[in-house]
């Protein structure tokens, strides 16, 4: 029997060329860029997440193409602005027909803590109604800071931390 030995170089060359992982990470990796949003506009923050899906600030640069009208097509919730008593059980509805694994952004001072709307009719913050993975604050947050929560959960997924 032939003993072969392998130089150090050819370690290097093959060690250069072949990638190595795990399913997991390949799959989170996958995910993280290509987030489905479906959109749950409700006040003046909604007229900022449109605008991030507009030429200018262009939301399709980060895997999200566009938002879907159908939550069984979408992964990612944004939710946007305030939810009042009323408009609660329909969110979570819309949460519940989304397939797993999906994800929640509030986006704006109102879906994340109520805003100035401290009254009986509105719910201070989407979290107690649905489990929110990043918020974005503001009043409303420009398109800007709803990208930079679009990045920050696509680091959170691809870390592997996005699901529940």
């Amino acid at each position: 029997m032939a003993v072969t030995t392998v130089e150090p170089a050819e370690v290097r060359e093959v060690e250069r060329r072949v990638l190595t992982t795990t399913v997991e990470k390949m799959v989170a990796w996958a995910r993280s860029g290509s987030i489905w949003p479906a959109q749950f506009g409700l006040a003046c923050c909604a007229i900022e997440m449109m605008a991030s899906a507009g030429a200018r600030f262009d939301i399709a640069r980060f895997g999200s193409e566009l938002f879907r009208a159908s939550p069984r097509q979408a992964d990612l919730l944004i939710v946007s602005g305030r939810v009042s008593q009323k408009m609660a059980p329909v969110l979570r509805h819309i949460y519940d027909q989304m397939l797993e694994p999906k994800w929640v952004i509030a986006m704006g001072d109102c879906a994340s803590c109520g805003g100035v709307f401290n009254n009986y009719a509105l719910v201070q913050g989407v979290d107690k109604i649905v489990p929110v993975d990043v918020y974005v604050a503001g009043c409303p947050p420009r398109p800007e800071a709803l990208l930079y929560g679009v990045l920050k959960l696509r680091e959170k997924i691809a870390a592997g931390g996005g699901r529940r």
